[in-house]
Parts: C-alpha cells; structure tokens; sequence
C-alpha cells in the first residue's frame, strides 16, 4: 500500500513538473495589444495601420525576441481584463507600472520614465499655475508635497480638469485634487484635449509627452503646459508592457530585449523620432 501511494504521488508530481515545462516554453508568436489613441506613443495614421513609438518598439522587440508578433488596437479600459482572458499576450500602451495593476498582472522592466502636467489655455485664468517649471516627487516626505500642492489647489478651486479614465492621471485628481476641482473622465486623451478647446473644461492632466504632441498640432497654438511636473507616487515606476503572471518566460525574454535595446541606443533613437525628446 505504501509503495502504491508512492508512485501515485511521483506520477503527479511528474505530470505537475510536466504542465509547469510546457507552461514555461519559449513562445515562437505572441500578439501584444497597445492603445491606438495616444499620439506619439500609439495612435491610428490617416492610412488606418497603427504607429507611433511603441509600435516601432514593439516590432524592434519582437526581433530581438526572435517572435512573429501581430499588434492590435484595444480599448484602453478593456486592455487589463482582455490580456488576463488570454485575448492577446503582451500590453503596449504607454501603461505605467502601479502596485493597483501589479496586484493582477505583471510587467516587463520599464522602457520610458513617467512624468505628468496640466495643460490650459495660454490667456486662460490658469495661465499661471503656481509651480510652473518646477517638479514635485509624489513620494517625497508628505508634508513637503502638502506644501507644494496647496498653491495649486487653490489656483484649481471650482475648476473642471479632464483626465483620461482608468488612468494614473484620474488617480492624481482624486487623490491630491477630490473636493477641489470638477473631475471629468474621458475614454481618450483626444476627447479631452477636444472639450479643453471647446472651452467645456478649463485644464486637463496628462502625461507631458502627450502633451507635448498635443501641442504641436496647429490648433493646439493657443494652449501651453502650465504649473509642475509631477512625478513618483500615484505616477508608478515607469511604463512597461503588461504581462500575464504566470508568462514569467515571456516576461524574461521582454526584459532581455528591452535592456539590449536600452544599451545599444534604440529605445532613446525612437524616443527622439517620435517622442522628440531623450528617455535617458
């Protein structure tokens, strides 16, 4: 009887060690899904076919990784929900890194710092945001980030500042900002960029590469980046791809390609073609 329960344990801890190999093997094609509305990182081009920085460095990845990869366009909110049923294996949509996410995916290691702003109206009211030029570190000593946000909570009293939704940006407003100003939620940075023009909100927050791009665009003259930068806290640990938890193979082979891209100079080379900035 012993000696039955014995093997019956070995044959299911072989079959166990089994599943676990084959869970862990090299995948030769992935399919990673990225944003499409979020100009320069991803968008749609007037010809329809997705671009942008991560798409140039999503297809330079996939080489080095030695993958066939396809990308497709999903909606930002239903990017997590998607990728955890399997629909697609790897996310690339300027996703910053946050403990909120890492409790249900994994990430790869960051290939872009993050950093946030408000944008306005250059003959607005809020034209002169207090802290403008500055930068504050939303991990640093609260007290200090007290201090620094108050001028700006007063400046913002009764305002009504846009933020895409599911976003660390709407975390920032209603962490730091709840009760101060009139949060509106937007399912792309376009439509808030849009009622910002249309004089139906007064300011929106975004990542500042974004908003870089945004104000490059003729019609977006009129408008400039106002008040700090911030970093650190709410704003995460960098972007990243978003992976399933258990694809730690996929996750290591992102990580390695991500690094030689990173020490080779490609990512900062895509960076200044579509970001126009260094990432370093």
């Amino acid at each position: 009887m012993q000696v039955s329960k014995l093997l019956l344990t070995s044959a299911l801890l072989g079959v166990m060690s089994a599943g676990t190999a084959a869970a862990q093997t090299k995948p030769t094609e992935i399919t990673i899904a990225t944003e499409g509305a979020y100009e320069p990182w991803n968008f749609t081009g007037p010809d329809g076919k997705l671009a942008g920085f991560e798409i140039d460095l999503a297809n330079d990845l996939c080489a080095r990784m030695k993958v066939k990869c396809t990308i497709v366009a999903q909606d930002w909110d239903g990017l997590i929900p998607s990728l955890t049923a399997k629909k697609f294996d790897a996310i690339m949509a300027s996703m910053i890194v946050t403990e909120k996410r890492l409790a249900v995916i994994s990430f790869s290691k960051p290939y872009a710092p993050t950093a946030a702003a408000f944008m306005v109206e250059k003959t607005g009211p809020l034209a002169d945001l207090p802290g403008t030029g500055t930068t504050v570190d939303l991990a640093a000593d609260k007290a200090k980030v007290e201090q620094e946000l108050q001028p700006l909570r007063d400046a913002l009293k009764g305002k009504a500042v846009g933020a895409q939704v599911s976003t660390a940006n709407a975390v920032f407003l209603d962490t730091y900002f709840k009760g101060v100003v009139d949060p509106r939620e937007y399912k792309t940075v376009e439509q808030h960029d849009l009622d910002l023009q249309a004089g139906r909100i007064d300011a929106v927050v975004a990542q500042k590469t974004s908003l870089t791009a945004t104000l490059g665009k003729d019609d977006f003259k009129d408008y400039k980046i106002a008040g700090p930068t911030f970093k650190g806290g709410v704003f995460g640990q960098g972007i990243a791809a978003g992976l399933r938890k258990d694809d730690t193979v996929l996750k290591s082979m992102f990580d390695a390609a991500i690094e030689a891209a990173e020490a080779d100079g490609t990512i900062n080379k895509l960076a200044q073609k579509w970001i126009k900035t260094s990432l370093d």
